[in-house]
């Protein structure tokens, strides 16, 4: 999935940033892996958070998030080191989102 024209991060409110919250020690990240440039890691949200996720963080036609940008994801609760970078969905099990970053060798 491409990301659409959102420049901005679009922040949660205090209420839905209450609600989101309440996942994130169900948040599972995979062992990271990497071709010649980048690095890879999938990010796994609980099925039940995609449900208190606001609706604009969604494609409407497809039901799957769109691309976050940084702001937005580590406001879901996602934590991970500098550098990563949110770059796909996996459209089948749209509460894997896939983030990778350049490799630093």
């Amino acid at each position: 999935m491409s990301s659409t024209s959102h420049q901005q991060p679009r922040r949660l409110t205090e209420a839905e940033r209450s609600k989101v919250l309440e996942f994130q020690d169900m948040i599972h990240y995979s062992p990271r892996y990497s071709d010649d440039t980048y690095e890879y890691r999938h990010v796994i949200l609980p099925k039940n958070m995609m449900k208190v996720i606001p609706s604009d963080y969604f494609i409407p036609e497809s039901g799957c998030l769109r691309i976050l940008l940084e702001e937005e994801w580590r406001g879901l609760g996602i934590t991970q080191s500098l550098g990563w970078e949110h770059y796909e969905i996996h459209a089948p099990e749209p509460h894997i989102l896939l983030f990778k970053r350049l490799k630093t060798e």
